[in-house]
């Protein structure tokens, strides 16, 4: 069943996936049946995710004095959210002199770990837009883990004020019939 499942690397079961009940129950009876493979199967689960309705700004800014070194980072992202289907987007729209592109990838990689758990369920955020509009550099105490929380940091609370949804999966469907079988054609749309 290769179109059908997964391997969860943290408990090293294989997950299956349907299109509902009924469809994983045939999938079951199919291993038992064509396989002979006894499987334990659990719940089923609905693969949520969340995404937010308005755009939201927030700073983040992470400083840490450990003896003699020091770290720093502070950014101003802008969430926005995106058209269903769009995935995460990152885009800088902050100027090199502000922030360099020394910086950029931790930045975008903190961003990009944040949206991997949404605040209103831990589900993985979909269809929104992290704009860097802002922030600072410390020439002696910047780095890039500083940069990295300070980026995740702006995106959790921009998140929160950005009216945050919790989105079910929704599936297209097209019902094809014989002529013969339908009744007077009306334009419904």
């Amino acid at each position: 069943f290769p179109s059908h499942d997964r391997t969860d690397s943290e408990t090293g079961q294989m997950i299956l996936s349907g299109m509902g009940e009924l469809h994983l129950e045939i999938i079951v009876d199919r291993l038992a049946r064509d396989y002979k493979v006894a499987a334990n199967v659990g719940k089923p689960q609905v693969a949520y995710r969340e995404s937010i309705q308005s755009s939201a700004e927030a700073e983040g800014r992470y400083g840490v004095k450990q003896g003699a070194t020091a770290q720093y980072g502070h950014v101003v992202i802008r969430l926005e959210p995106l058209a269903r289907g769009s995935g995460i987007l990152f885009e800088n729209q902050c100027a090199e002199a502000v922030i360099g592109k020394t910086w950029l990838p931790a930045i975008e990689q903190g961003a990009r770990e944040s949206l991997q758990n949404g605040v209103v369920m831990g589900y993985p955020m979909v269809d929104v837009k992290a704009i860097l509009i802002g922030g600072s550099v410390d020439e002696r105490d910047s780095t890039e883990l500083a940069y990295k929380v300070a980026a995740a940091l702006a995106v959790k609370s921009a998140i929160r004020e950005a009216q945050s949804l919790i989105l079910e999966p929704v599936m297209e469907v097209e019902v094809a019939s014989p002529p013969d079988f339908i009744g007077e054609y009306r334009d419904w749309e």
